[in-house]
C-alpha cells in the first residue's frame, strides 16, 4: 500500500499546472498548507470516480508498456518505499493513507520527480551514507522507465515558472484591476435631411481598487466625440440652437452620447468611493466627480439599467426613470439593507469644488434623494423623493452637469424659466424643484421582465410671471433575457419623455403635445467581450411640439468589454 503523502504531492502537482494566469497576478492571499492539503487531495479522490480500474492482482513484466501504475506494479511498490524511508511526500494531516487506486503515469511520475528532488537534496547535504546503494539503483531504473513523464514534467514546471516571473515582473497593481468598455455606433437621422450618417465612438476605463475586501475605489477616465443630430426648426431630440440661441435639448440622447467633453478628449468621469465597512447591511457611496443617483439607489430595472453601458437600451431614457437624473456631482450615498427593504439616502452636489457664493458643495446646485425599495424573487418595487436646486440655467434633467444640455425631456421640462413672458429678466435665477416617482418590475417568466415607472415633478422659480411648472414622465419596458442565445438581449420601451404639463402658451412654437418615446432593439451577444446591437428610436412631438415632425434614428452599435 502507498503511503499517505504520495497522494498529496500527486494532487499538489495537478493544482499547480491548471493555476490560470489571473492566479498568478492576485498574490493578496495567504497560503494556508492543510487546508490546500485537504482540499487537494478530496480534488485528487475524485479522479478515482473517472477512472476504470484494473484487475489488482495481474501481472505486466513492463512498466513503460502499462497506460497506468497499479499498487500490486514493482515501480508502485518501490516508489511506497522511498517515499516510507526518505519521506519524500507529506500527506493527508492525520497522517492517513485513504484509498489504494491506480495511478496514471503522469500521476506516478510526480511522486517519483518528488522523492528524486528529496534524494538529492540528502547527498547535497553531505548525508549520502544515508542513502542506500540499491536504492539508488531502483532510481536509476524507475527514471529510466519513466523519462517521458518526467521530461514532461519538469518542462511544464519551467513553463509556469517563467510565466509567474513575467506576470510578477509586468504586473500593474495587486490591488487594481481594469475595466474597460468602448463603444463604436453607427448612427443616422432619417428624416431631417440636413442630418447624415455618423460613427461615432465613446471609451470608458475604469480603475477599480480594493483595500479591504470590503471596499473599492472606482476611477474612470472617460473620451468621446459624439455629436447630436441637428433640427433647423426647433432643438428637438436633437442638438441645435432654438430661435434665441440659448439651450440645447436632448431628447432621444443616446448612451455613447453620454460625455463631458467631445473631440476624444480624456478627462475624468467618475471617482468614487464604495464601502461597508461599517456594516455589511449599510453601503457608503462617496464620489469626489461625477457622482449620480444611480450609482447607488436601486432603480428597480433589473434587465434594462446598465449605468448607461452599451449592453442595454440604445437611450438614456430606456434605462431608468429620469427621476434619477436630477441632478449629480459630489456628495454622499447610503443604502441600508433590511430585509427585503433598501432604503437610499444621498447629496449630490454639482459644484462641490468651487468656493463662491452661488457654488460650493451647499449653496450651488444640489440635489437630495430618499427612496424606499422592496424587492423579492419576482417583484420589485420602489417609492422615490428628490428634492433639488438649480442655478444659472441649468437643466433639470442634467445629472449635475453645469450645463444646459440634459439627458432627458423637453426644453419646456428642463428650462421653464427661458418660456416665460419674460425670459431675460429670470433665465439665472434659482429653481427649486420636488420630484416624486415610482418604479417596478414584475418577472413574467425568470427571463421575460416587465418594467414601469412614472415621475411627477413641480419646479418653483421664485420670479415674477413664472406660474410653478408641472413636469410629468412616464414608461414601460419589456426585455428579453438570453433571447436566441445566452447572453442576447431584447427589448422594447414605450413611454413619454420628461415633459412640462402646464406650459404658457406661444404662438411661435404651436400647440404643445406630449413627446412619446418609442424605442425597440436587439442586443446579439458575439462572445464574452463583443455584442452588436442594432435598434432603433422613435420620437412623436419632438420638442411637445404637434407641428414639427416625427424624429426617426437608427442605430448599430458594437460595445467590447475587458
Amino acid at each position: 500500500m502507498i503511503s499517505p503523502i504520495v497522494r498529496n504531492s500527486f494532487g499538489l502537482v495537478t493544482v499547480l499546472l491548471g493555476i490560470t494566469v489571473c492566479s498568478a497576478v492576485a498574490q493578496t492571499s495567504v497560503f494556508q498548507p492543510a487546508a490546500l492539503q485537504s482540499s487537494v487531495l478530496d480534488q485528487v479522490a475524485a479522479y478515482s470516480a473517472e477512472e476504470t480500474l484494473a484487475d489488482p492482482l495481474s501481472q505486466v513484466t513492463a512498466v513503460s508498456q502499462l497506460t497506468d501504475v497499479q499498487p500490486s506494479d514493482w515501480a508502485f511498490q518501490a516508489l511506497q518505499s522511498l517515499v516510507e524511508r526518505y519521506g519524500c511526500i507529506v500527506g493527508y494531516p492525520d497522517q492517513t493513507y485513504r484509498g489504494n487506486r491506480t495511478l496514471t503515469r503522469f500521476e506516478f511520475a510526480v511522486g517519483l520527480n518528488a522523492c528524486l528532488d528529496k534524494i538529492q537534496e540528502l547527498i547535497a547535504a553531505a548525508t549520502a551514507d544515508f542513502v542506500k546503494k540499491e536504492d539508488l539503483e531502483v532510481v536509476k531504473k524507475l527514471q529510466e522507465e519513466f523519462a517521458v513523464e518526467l521530461a514532461t514534467l519538469r518542462s511544464r514546471i519551467e513553463s509556469l515558472d517563467v510565466r509567474t516571473a513575467i506576470l510578477e515582473k509586468q504586473q500593474f497593481s495587486t490591488t487594481t484591476k481594469l475595466a474597460g468598455e468602448v463603444i463604436f455606433a453607427l448612427s443616422d437621422e432619417l428624416s431631417d435631411r440636413d442630418n447624415n450618417t455618423v460613427l461615432q465612438n465613446r471609451v470608458r476605463l475604469n480603475l477599480i481598487t480594493s483595500f479591504s475586501g470590503k471596499d473599492f475605489l472606482v476611477t474612470r477616465l472617460d473620451a468621446g466625440n459624439g455629436a447630436l443630430f441637428k433640427s433647423d426648426e426647433l432643438p428637438g431630440v436633437f442638438k441645435g440652437s432654438d430661435p434665441a440661441g440659448i439651450v440645447n435639448l436632448s431628447e432621444g440622447l443616446q448612451v455613447h452620447n453620454v460625455i463631458r467633453s467631445g473631440g476624444n478628449s480624456v478627462y475624468l468621469g467618475h471617482l468614487a468611493y464604495y464601502t461597508s465597512a461599517l456594516s455589511d447591511r449599510m453601503n457608503f457611496y462617496i464620489p469626489a466627480v461625477g457622482g449620480l443617483h444611480y450609482y447607488y439607489a436601486p432603480t428597480l430595472n433589473p434587465a434594462l439599467d446598465s449605468k448607461d453601458s452599451g449592453t442595454t437600451p440604445l437611450s438614456v431614457f430606456g434605462q431608468r426613470n429620469p427621476i434619477y437624473d436630477i441632478g449629480g456631482g459630489a456628495g454622499l450615498g447610503l443604502n441600508i439593507k433590511l430585509g427585503s427593504l433598501t432604503l437610499s439616502l444621498g447629496y449630490l452636489a454639482s459644484s462641490a469644488n468651487t468656493p463662491t457664493a452661488d457654488n460650493s458643495l451647499f449653496n450651488g446646485s444640489h440635489s437630495a434623494l430618499f427612496q424606499v425599495a422592496y424587492e423579492r424573487e419576482r417583484v420589485g418595487i420602489g417609492a422615490t423623493y428628490v428634492t433639488a436646486y438649480k442655478t444659472g440655467g441649468e437643466g433639470i434633467f442634467n445629472g449635475g452637469y453645469a450645463l444646459t444640455d440634459s439627458s432627458v425631456g423637453t426644453t419646456y421640462a428642463n428650462l421653464i424659466s427661458f418660456f416665460a413672458p419674460t425670459p431675460g429678466l429670470i433665465i439665472g435665477d434659482r429653481a427649486k424643484i420636488d420630484a416624486y416617482g415610482l418604479s417596478g418590475y414584475f418577472k413574467i417568466t425568470p427571463k421575460i421582465i416587465l418594467n414601469a415607472f412614472g415621475t411627477y415633478a413641480s419646479a418653483d422659480y421664485n420670479a415674477p410671471n413664472v406660474p410653478t411648472g408641472e413636469i410629468w414622465t412616464y414608461g414601460l419596458g419589456l426585455s428579453f433575457q438570453d433571447l436566441g442565445k445566452k447572453g442576447n438581449l431584447g427589448g422594447i420601451v414605450v413611454g413619454a419623455q420628461p415633459y412640462l404639463g402646464n406650459p404658457k402658451s406661444r404662438a411661435d412654437y404651436g400647440a404643445l403635445a406630449i413627446p412619446i418615446h418609442l424605442e425597440a432593439f436587439y442586443k446579439y451577444q458575439i462572445n464574452d467581450y463583443i455584442s452588436i446591437t442594432p435598434g432603433f428610436i422613435w420620437i412623436l412631438n419632438p420638442g411637445q411640439i404637434s407641428t414639427t415632425n416625427d424624429a426617426f434614428v437608427g442605430t448599430i452599435r458594437t460595445t467590447f468589454t475587458f
